[in-house]
């Protein structure tokens, strides 16, 4: 007799979903040290990598908003998952392959990229569309989800790595590649809740024609902007930016920062009914720029790790939290709105550390970066590292201004014709 499958067990696919999400997000930044020493790549080359990700990431969400509806939530979930697997594979096996190892890592980001751009937008509206009354909580616990797979992710890779030393890190991505593709098995059966039908939902157009909508998408790329920033450079911040071994730097930096951020999606899926959502977001601003000022300016070394680890927590809600406040105020958004916000969220991800990629790069050439960094005993890439981060500070700041001239209230229906 075949197994009968209930919304738990989709509950816990798409728990696994997110997971799988933040393998393809977070595996690569912990090989960023490696992949300058093997590969000779620059602060902008492995910035370009992050933005490579997910500039795909985008592109596969603005596809999604005009081809899911048509495909089906079911089969494109089965895609994501297979994608995912696909370019995980791909990234432990193209760079010995191919004579040019930056043309393999640009491949295995595009495939894998795909597949987490599909996972972003199809995830949160299947959760949604469950049987469950508190949406902003059930949301927020999703999305924990993604930060319990991000320390997955850093503690194995970091131990294994350890035990077998950086030459064998291809096999890490094979090892990774199982968790998406065990899951596509898992999606082949569970139920799924079908979304509203199309006449009832909003247009884009109808959402693109309202400036709280707009004002959305700009939290929703500085949200994304604030936590990548961040989390995709902690690791290699750690190592070069303070000068911390890679195993301390990777546990103390992004392992820290996704328990704090996982930590704080957990407490307010547990508790957020109690809270206003709005002021918890602006708590979340005011606190992220503290901590990456804190990060940047703090005169000892696990300071500025704490700054960075503190930092997950005041992240951890932008992201859930924006598109609960953008649900709440747009009901009939449908995929359409999900799709977006997940579009400007991976754009913000993708600006963000290509951003301070950019921007550390440009300090190491300044004559006047140089001078200090001499002048204050420290490495040039130190440094260079924290003003790129420090740029990077700009996105929380503009998302707390933002969250103060959001209007929760939902729009007035357009009156029904006689």
């Amino acid at each position: 007799m075949p197994p009968v499958y209930s919304y738990k067990h989709t509950t816990h696919a798409c728990y696994t979903a997110y997971i799988s999400q933040a393998i393809v997000n977070n595996l690569a930044p912990l090989l960023f040290v490696i992949f300058q020493d093997q590969f000779s790549l620059s602060f902008e080359q492995v910035g370009r990598l992050i933005l490579l990700n997910f500039g795909v990431q985008i592109l596969a969400d603005l596809l999604s908003v005009r081809y899911v509806d048509r495909i089906g939530y079911r089969n494109s979930a089965l895609l994501a998952h297979l994608l995912c697997a696909l370019g995980l594979i791909l990234l432990g096996l193209l760079p010995a392959l191919l004579p040019l190892p930056f043309l393999g890592l640009h491949i295995a980001v595009i495939v894998y990229a795909l597949g987490g751009g599909l996972l972003e937008v199809l995830v949160s509206p299947i959760v949604e569309a469950m049987p469950n009354e508190d949406k902003e909580g059930s949301m927020s616990l999703l999305h924990a989800f993604y930060c319990w797979g991000q320390v997955l992710v850093v503690v194995c890779s970091t131990a294994f790595l350890r035990l077998f030393g950086s030459a064998l890190w291809p096999l890490l991505p094979l090892l990774w590649a199982l968790v998406p593709f065990l899951n596509f098995f898992r999606f082949r059966h569970v139920p799924i809740a079908e979304p509203a039908k199309e006449e009832k939902l909003m247009s884009l157009f109808e959402l693109l024609k309202s400036r709280m909508f707009l004002l959305a998408l700009l939290l929703m790329l500085c949200a994304g902007a604030a936590e990548l920033s961040m989390s995709q450079w902690s690791s290699l911040f750690a190592e070069r930016g303070l000068g911390v071994p890679k195993m301390l730097g990777d546990l103390l930096g992004p392992c820290l920062f996704a328990v704090f951020m996982g930590a704080g999606r957990t407490l307010y899926g547990i508790y957020g009914s109690r809270l206003n959502l709005r002021h918890s977001l602006l708590f979340c601003g005011a606190l992220c720029v503290l901590c990456y000022l804190t990060t940047v300016f703090a005169p000892w070394p696990l300071l500025s790790l704490f700054g960075c680890a503190l930092c997950g927590f005041s992240v951890s809600l932008m992201w859930p939290g924006t598109f609960s406040m953008s649900t709440a105020r747009f009901p009939r958004g449908g995929t359409a709105l999900f799709g977006m916000l997940a579009v400007f969220g991976d754009l913000g991800g993708s600006l963000g550390p290509w951003l301070t990629g950019v921007v550390s790069d440009a300090a190491q050439r300044l004559p006047a970066v140089s001078a200090l960094a001499l002048r204050r005993g420290e490495e040039l890439s130190q440094l260079s590292l924290k003003a790129g981060l420090l740029a990077a500070a700009l996105f929380p700041l503009i998302l707390f201004i933002g969250v103060v001239f959001f209007r929760q209230e939902k729009p007035k229906e357009a009156p029904r014709p006689r």
